[in-house]
């Protein structure tokens, strides 16, 4: 954890949008306490075969690195520039405009010029016009080039590791430069001499060894979700009965192990599992866990591309092995963006498992027609949409919701409207933010992509300051005093984040409001949310504010 936080008004205080007397190649990086994650441990990345597992630290003068590094980068960067047509068309054609420029968050947030989308582009750019151009290599630096030193790769990590890859710069861009692709090649070119994060390069090394990014044992993942079972059956009287690995099930649940470790998230497990109960005793659905395939998520997406496809393919064999007709998806962020935008050239298309439909609507979700994975957000708006649930929105009376589009599934898979029509029909009181900060144009939380640790907390809420704003708006005009996501990191970096800038907000997953909603078949009165909060005495508080 960074040392003790300042306060939210120094904070904004200390935001400086005027440049530096000097230009930026000779602006020297200044690695700083607060903004930066602890150096990936040598076993995580020993554990994934990545080179140079060693310890080592970002304030150390020395890197410990390969002595050979700049070669290295150097053929890595010119077999990705071979290999990805987007990143050589991404080097080449930007004519820094600076549409962009105030449109990340972490520019907004910490009047770093270098958090310019262009500029963190141009980092790599200043390196590739050197070594891969003969403007560059004849003009130098009057052609922005720049060779690769030392100092140039810790400007890299500072600055790649200081960009969430959410996208929104991408929306912006008059030439359709998609600024988070350039990062995730920066990173991958940094993995190749050892340089990456603990807060990534953990998780993935869970991942590959346990099947959860948490690293959570099989017999320990199903613990979690028997306590689940336990408060659902206080709150409700009802003994809901998940089934784990069954083959021949109609549905393989995968959703991210976050969801079953930390509140809030726990409270979206434990709607999950209701909400699979009722349609099991209504309908005789059956849906299955893994323990195996416990993960939704993919930090890969992060590391490589190789990585990330080994950690996709988890995912299909065990569907494969269960023999599903097809995959539902929990409420993730890269998950979804994961599945919809690289899955079929990584281990596509699985044409082993079925074309999903709902077998209680008949819907065909021709969208998942390739990746054979549904979003439950989307399964759940397509049961309302047909009257398939008994719900009761007055439960949720003492909430006034507004929606945070998490960047993956918004940007990535246009996912806007799904998720507001399930929560205008478990809740009576919504409230959208401004347009310029939500769907496409939504603002990140500051802390995705990797960046949710402790220690790198200032940059953290630096980051989240633009969606704090947009939430404080609507706090303000409506009252609002939940704020729902669909996205696992949300549920995880939001209440850090709102207990800094509005610490009367709270985050709930989507299917939290869902199963608060939701009548069980030989339920009974239900006199609290999932949460434990007597319903009554809400009510009340509810009516003494409106009175007020």
């Amino acid at each position: 954890m960074a040392d003790k936080l300042i306060k939210p008004q120094e904070l904004i205080d200390r935001i400086d949008y005027q440049p530096p007397q000097t230009d930026w190649m000779d602006t020297p990086v200044d690695i700083r306490k607060g903004m930066y994650c602890y150096a990936s441990n040598p076993k995580s990345v020993a554990n994934l075969g990545l080179p140079n597992a060693r310890p080592w630290n970002p304030t150390d003068a020395d890197w410990k690195l390969p002595e050979n590094w700049q070669q290295i980068i150097h053929e890595g960067f010119k077999e990705r520039l071979e290999r990805f047509r987007s990143l050589k068309v991404f080097m080449d054609i930007c004519v820094r405009c600076g549409a962009c420029a105030d449109k990340c968050h972490y520019f907004i947030g910490t009047g770093d010029p270098k958090n310019m989308p262009v500029l963190r582009a141009e980092l790599l750019r200043s390196v590739y016009r050197n070594d891969f151009t003969r403007m560059g290599k004849l003009l130098g630096k009057a052609n922005g080039a720049r060779p690769l030193t030392l100092d140039v790769l810790k400007e890299w990590w500072y600055y790649l590791f200081q960009c969430s890859e959410c996208r929104r710069c991408s929306v912006f861009c008059p030439y359709g430069i998609d600024t988070a692709e350039i990062t995730i090649m920066g990173r991958e070119l940094l993995n190749l001499v050892g340089l990456n994060i603990d807060w990534i390069a953990t998780p993935v090394s869970n991942c590959y060894m346990n099947g959860n990014h948490l690293g959570i044992q099989p017999h320990a993942f199903k613990d979690m979700l028997d306590f689940f079972v336990d408060d659902i059956e206080e709150k409700t009287g009802v003994r809901v009965k998940p089934e784990y690995m069954k083959k021949g099930a109609d549905i393989l649940f995968i959703t991210p192990s976050g969801d079953v470790f930390a509140d809030p998230g726990t409270y979206t497990a434990m709607g999950y599992l209701m909400l699979f109960h009722y349609l099991k005793e209504k309908y005789g659905l059956e849906v299955t866990w893994s323990t195996y395939a416990s993960e939704g998520g993919n930090f890969g997406f992060f590391t490589s591309h190789e990585t990330m496809k080994r950690l996709n393919a988890k995912m299909y064999a065990e569907a494969k092995r269960l023999g599903v007709k097809w995959i539902l998806g929990g409420e993730c962020g890269h998950m979804w963006r994961v599945i919809n935008q690289y899955m079929d050239t990584m281990n596509g298309p699985a044409d082993f498992l079925d074309m999903p439909v709902n077998p209680i609507t008949g819907t065909r979700f021709e969208q998942a027609r390739s990746t054979k994975m549904v979003h439950i957000v989307e399964f759940t708006a397509d049961l309302i949409r047909n009257h398939k649930l008994d719900l009761t929105p007055s439960r949720n009376d003492n909430l006034k919701v507004t929606y945070h589009d998490s960047c993956n599934p918004a940007r990535g898979m246009g996912f806007f409207e799904e998720p507001r029509y399930v929560i205008q029909n478990v809740c009576n009181h919504f409230y959208d933010m401004p347009a310029s900060t939500i769907r496409e144009q939504t603002f990140c939380c500051g802390s995705g992509a990797g960046l949710n640790a402790g220690e790198n907390m200032e940059l953290r809420l630096s980051g989240g300051m633009p969606r704090a704003n947009a939430v404080k708006h609507v706090r303000d005009a409506h009252g609002v005093n939940m704020l729902a996501c669909i996205c696992a990191i949300d549920r995880a970096a939001f209440p850090a984040l709102m207990d800094y800038w509005l610490p009367d907000v709270q985050i709930a997953g989507v299917h939290e409001l869902v199963a608060n909603a939701l009548n069980l078949p030989g339920q009974n009165e239900r006199a609290t949310n999932l949460r434990g909060d007597d319903f009554e005495e809400l009510k009340a508080q509810a009516e003494g504010e409106t009175d007020e």
